[in-house]
This record gives structure tokens, sequence and C-alpha cells, in this order.
């Protein structure tokens, strides 16, 4: 198959950029995971990061695998105002855009033929060193894949099959000399180009099993999961936000969260409500440390009643997160 005929499949399909290369090891991203992890970067990250000698092995997903097919999909659409007493969603997260994905390249991996494997959001595979290797993006200075049409704000899967198909070229772009990102990144998690400490990540501290540290608290703001900081100051997504100004919100789309809901209602059906987020062993009480948060960083009266009865909680992660919150709120009343 030749590239032209797999970016029509992938037109056809909805696919915003696909792309094709050899189904070989990802080496330098290999070497990069086990320098990294030993130096500790990570933290308490597993993912792809686990185990790279199958994540960065694409030859070994499939049996026969002779080509990695990358895609994106973008996900830009303008971001509302955030109602009072409500938490902010990084925008990635708004809807299952995974399932979008994971269903085209299922119809895309049918379309090429022969035996095929799809892997979206998966953790034996490192779906952005594919979309490097495959032409689609490269690697921008805040370690996201940057496409050329769509910026980073695009969700990555692969198509692992046997049949060959013509590579697609490098992408041939880069970030030069702009480090918009690394000075807006609050806790200095990306102050080495290319490389990122996750354990000064906002959004790591989100989604990780401990309580946040008091330090990175207040540069969380209302964001109650994950963090756009990095994207919203990428030349490469100005122009993205241009060209999709009006896209329609899907009605399943849902940008911002109830912080009264998510320190309230019943634990399992939160969960339930939000299994597209990652939370730790699907414990509700790290979205409600998170809520926690971004109610202390609203300073808002209204929302006292409910961090209060985290405040009286025989958790004492909770009940410590409460007090600053309720210190938080306390100092902004007055």
């Amino acid at each position: 198959m030749t590239r032209a005929e797999l970016s029509r499949l992938g037109a056809d399909l909805g696919l915003d950029v696909v792309g094709a290369a050899p189904a070989e090891p990802y080496a330098d991203t290999e070497r990069q995971i086990v320098e990294r992890r030993s130096l500790g970067l990570f933290g308490g990250m597993r993912f792809t990061m686990a185990r790279p000698e199958v994540s960065c092995h694409p030859e070994r997903l499939l049996d026969g695998a002779r080509t990695v097919v990358a895609a994106a999909l973008c996900y830009a659409r303008d971001v509302p105002d955030t109602p009072p007493d409500h938490g902010r969603l990084p925008r990635y997260t708004w809807r299952d855009e995974y399932a979008d994905l994971r269903e085209r390249l299922e119809a895309l991996g049918r379309a090429i033929g022969g035996r095929y494997r799809v892997l979206v959001d998966d953790n034996d595979h490192v779906d952005r060193a594919a979309a490097v290797r495959a032409g689609i993006a490269f690697f921008g200075k805040n370690t996201l894949a940057i496409t050329r049409q769509h910026g980073s704000w695009v969700i990555l899967g692969v198509v692992v099959t046997e049949v060959d198909i013509e590579p697609t070229p490098p992408l041939g772009a880069d970030c030069g000399e702009c480090r918009l990102c690394i000075d807006a990144c609050p806790t200095g998690a990306l102050d080495e180009p290319g490389t990122l400490d996750a354990t000064k990540c906002l959004s790591y501290w989100t989604q990780t099993p401990e309580p946040i540290p008091e330090r990175y608290r207040a540069d969380l703001g209302d964001m109650v999961y994950g963090c756009d900081i990095c994207q919203d100051v990428c030349p490469w997504n100005r122009g993205v936000e241009k060209r999709r100004h009006g896209t329609p919100m899907p009605n399943d789309a849902r940008a911002t969260v109830s912080l009264r809901d998510w320190l309230e209602q019943d634990g399992e059906r939160l969960v339930g409500e939000f299994e597209r987020l990652f939370v730790p062993r699907n414990d509700p009480r790290w979205l409600r440390r998170n809520a926690l948060v971004a109610a202390g960083n609203t300073g808002s009266a209204a929302l006292a009643d409910a961090v209060q009865l985290h405040a009286r909680s025989d958790d004492p992660m909770l009940s410590e997160t409460a007090d600053w919150a309720l210190q938080r709120i306390a100092e902004r009343s007055s």
C-alpha cells in the first residue's frame, strides 16, 4: 500500500492525520525511559514506562508485524466559561475521545486487510514514539507529540499490521528557539527542554495516589484533573483554535464539574460517572482530594460546608487537605 492510499483511507474514516513506519524498536525512546526512570523523573508513574521492553517494541505486539500505522484525532474546541463553584477539566477529558479513535482505527485495520492489532491509550505501546517515527508529529519541548495542522491538541493511537505500507517521511518541524512552555510551567517541571520531571508536574499530582504537596496546590487553581498550561501557550496550538473556532461541543462533553457534587455525591457514582479519567484503584477519595484543592483555590464561602464534611473525616489525607482549603476560604473571605 502506498502512503497516498493510506492517507485517503484515513481521511475517509475521519482521522485527522495518519502515517506509517516500519515495525521496528523505538531504541532512543527505550533508552530515555530507562535513564529517566533511574533518575526518578517518573515518580510513581507506570503506564508505558513500566515495561519499555514491551512498549518500545511494536514488532513484538503482533506475529509477523511489518508496519505501524500512527493516527491522530484532534479534540480542540473553544473553552467555555467556568460557572461559579465549578472545577475545570483538561480538554482531552471532556468526553471519551479515545473511544472514537479506537473505533476508527479498527475500521482502518479492516480496510488495510490482513492481521492487525489496534492500540489506543495502551500501556503496551508508546504512541508518541510511533507518531514521530511515522511522520505525523515531532517531539515538543514539553515532551508532547506536536502535529503540523493540529498542534498537540490530539490523541494518538496505532494499528500494528502485517501489511507492508510505504513509510511516511519525517515531519521536518521543531520548536526552534521557542521556550514558552518551559517559562509558563509554574513548577519548573520542564526546566530541561524535552524532559518532564513528573514529580513537579501538576497533572501528575492530580492522578497519583498521594497527598498533593502544599507547594503545588495554589498553582492548580480551579483544575480538578490534569493540566493544559504547556499546551495553552504553545504557538503550534494557536492556529488550531482559530481554525476550529465554533466547533460545536458534543452533547456528552463536559468541560467543568460541580465541586460540590465531587465533594458530596456517592463515591461509586462519582467514579462511574468519570470512568474516562484515570483514578488510582478507582478510589473516589483522590477525586475528592482534587476538588478540595480547587475549592480552596476558588475561595468560595458557598463551598465551606461541603469542605467541612471532609475536615471531620477519619481519612488523614482528606482531613488535612480540607483544613488547608478551609484556611484558604477564610483568608479570601476576610
